[in-house]
């Protein structure tokens, strides 16, 4: 590696550094805020919030890389032709290919990181992530049960509870149950506890009252309790277990997934997940070929490079929006899926040839002195 690649890599790598982590604190932040109602309602703790929104950085990452790559190559290259370094080393007898190594170099390692998570870790943190997602949303037990709050499980289930104590028993409950709407149920207790049994978790209410309103009589039935318990497990559906979608399934496992038992939509998904975590990664060195491709075949301009930069992002848009367009198209019908390939590796193999073909100034001066 020269000492001008290193020189320029030094740079795009510390660029895109700085932009790729601006960038994930910006969606960390923006997608938080879809768990400030676990905190509120669920009371998870600060820890468990952060793990949760951790578990998400991954596939960000997947999405930022390209783009912090291309915005970078963009600043990087055009600060260069701006302050003449490109100039200089095109005087100096450096190719295209030469001035653009170190943006290739850079593209081909945010793909190998982008296909190693998109290949092992995201499947395994978005699996865990929603694994503990579901299992805050189900659980029955202490951090459910908020003080002072208005606590729905299930259909037709609500537990008030005034007050806990250190040792977790409850302190003025109230509880009503609709689940059988042709029966619904007023229970009020001074006090009780949450206790988990081999059929699952009840509430034990002590010394409490127990009102009814049969329907067509009109008349209150009132009755009084030493001890009662209301069944939780029946309101929330017991032991249920989660479907685990395409994203959360390995590469091996999406690989051996069966038409005939999930169903030909699910299948067709399955699938074109597979396909796209080995393209989506690919971008990466698409980004960079393109925009390399389009700034260092533009030329010096005094006056900017302004549409030359127009026409990269221009060029990116595109890109992005055939990528979402052929994976819609493949998830549809799995026929298109060799176009998800084809482009994914388009700007690569067409970005490269730009870069390495003579320019063309060069090729009319050899055409010219051929005569003479």
């Amino acid at each position: 590696m020269t000492g001008i690649t290193r020189y320029v890599l030094r740079q795009l790598t510390v660029g895109m550094i700085f932009v790729s982590a601006a960038l994930a604190c910006v969606l960390w932040l923006t997608q938080s805020l879809r768990f400030v109602e676990m905190i509120v309602n669920k009371g998870i703790s600060v820890g468990t919030f952060l793990l949760l929104t951790l578990m998400l950085m991954p596939s960000f990452l997947v999405v930022i890389i390209p783009i912090s790559l291309f915005a970078v190559l963009l600043f990087t290259y055009n600060k260069l032709n701006a302050d003449r370094e490109l100039v200089v080393l095109r005087a100096a007898g450096l190719s295209h290919w030469t001035l653009a190594r170190p943006g290739l170099i850079l593209g081909a390692a945010a793909t190998a990181v982008g296909l190693a998570l998109s290949l092992w870790i995201i499947p395994v943190t978005v699996g865990n992530f929603r694994e503990l997602q579901w299992g805050i949303r189900n659980d029955l037990t202490s951090v459910l049960l908020q003080e002072g709050a208005f606590n729905k499980f299930g259909e037709g289930l609500t537990i008030y509870v005034r007050s806990r104590t250190r040792e977790g028993e409850l302190l003025g409950i109230l509880v009503h149950d609709k689940r059988n709407p042709e029966k619904p149920v007023t229970l009020m207790a001074e006090r009780g506890a949450l206790v988990f049994t081999p059929t699952g978790p009840r509430v034990l209410m002590l010394n409490g009252n127990r009102q009814q309103l049969p329907r067509g009589t009109g008349q209150l039935s009132l009755l009084y309790f030493d001890s009662y318990t209301v069944d939780l497990a029946s309101a929330t559906g017991g032991e249920q277990s989660r479907y685990r979608d395409a994203r959360e399934r390995s590469i091996l496992e999406l690989a051996a997934t069966d038409e005939s038992e999930v169903g030909p939509s699910e299948y067709r998904r399955a699938q074109v997940e597979l396909h796209q975590r080995f393209t989506a990664p690919l971008y990466s060195l698409g980004f960079a070929a393109v925009a390399l491709a389009i700034l260092l075949t533009a030329g010096f301009d005094r006056r900017g490079q302004t549409v030359t930069i127009l026409k990269a992002i221009g060029a990116m848009v595109a890109m992005q929006a055939m990528a979402l367009g052929t994976n819609n198209l493949a998830t549809a019908n799995l026929a298109f899926v060799p176009i998800m390939y084809m482009v994914a590796l388009a700007p690569i193999a067409g970005g490269c040839w730009v870069l390495v073909k003579p320019p063309r100034l060069r090729r009319r001066q050899v055409g010219a002195a051929a005569p003479a």
